[in-house]
């Protein structure tokens, strides 16, 4: 839908169908950002573990290169749910995901810090977070509107 307002001053061209039909298939660049999120993960942990990462916590428990890759799609599809409710929902859809998905980044380092990794396991994992993150809230953020 197109609507055109004219007063002798100025012209206002409001295309609110053509705005919601380039940034609708929120959930279908969700997938494809964490396909792609989810294979970076992967493929730095496995040359973080080659290079000596243990990712071992302190009961010897070492997680696996696939886990990397599942856990990455499973958060990322829950970034895309919050996405798609953001943009239904909130006032302001795009700076709303953007400030949750920054403050959700840093809480999910907690997790890394407390459950008995070394300091190198530690930060790998802290940075393989920042990594997903890096990929996948920017592919979002830019497909939700900035005000509803």
């Amino acid at each position: 839908m197109t609507t055109t307002t004219s007063s002798p001053m100025t012209t206002t061209t409001t295309t609110t169908d053509a705005q919601a039909a380039r940034r609708a298939p929120v959930w279908m660049h969700g997938v494809a950002a964490a396909v792609v999120a989810a294979s970076a993960t992967s493929a730095l942990a496995a040359l973080a573990s080659a290079a000596g990462v243990s990712f071992a916590d302190t009961s010897g428990e070492s997680i696996p290169v696939s886990g990397f890759a599942v856990l990455t799609v499973a958060f990322s599809l829950v970034g895309v749910a919050m996405a798609a409710v953001m943009a239904r929902t909130a006032r302001r859809p795009r700076a709303t995901f953007v400030r949750t998905t920054v403050v959700l980044t840093v809480l999910s380092f907690v997790p890394d810090l407390v459950v008995g990794f070394d300091a190198v396991s530690a930060a790998t994992l802290m940075a393989l977070h920042v990594v997903a993150a890096a990929i996948v809230v920017p592919t979002l953020a830019k497909r939700l509107a900035t005000t509803r």
